[in-house]
């Protein structure tokens, strides 16, 4: 049997943090089949521990210091 793993589907603001309930910008899969979500704050706490668990670890936390395009800029 081949399993094949479909890529995830972007965080958005719907998805919250599993420990504290803000918006999630990690999303960890787990090795026993499970995912997480957590807010960047926890994922750097818990990070050590879910490297060990984790089979993926899928984090948009760059977005959080990402600079958005300006309205207009690309009619440059």
């Amino acid at each position: 049997m081949t399993t094949v793993l479909t890529p995830a589907s972007p965080l958005t603001a719907a998805d919250r943090c599993d420990r504290c309930g803000a918006q999630a910008y990690l999303r960890v899969v787990l090795a026993s089949g499970g995912e997480l979500l957590f807010c960047a704050h926890h994922g750097r706490k818990f990070e050590p521990e879910l490297k060990k668990i984790a089979t993926e670890i899928h984090d948009e936390s760059g977005r959080l210091t990402a600079t958005p395009a300006t309205a207009g800029e690309d009619e440059r």
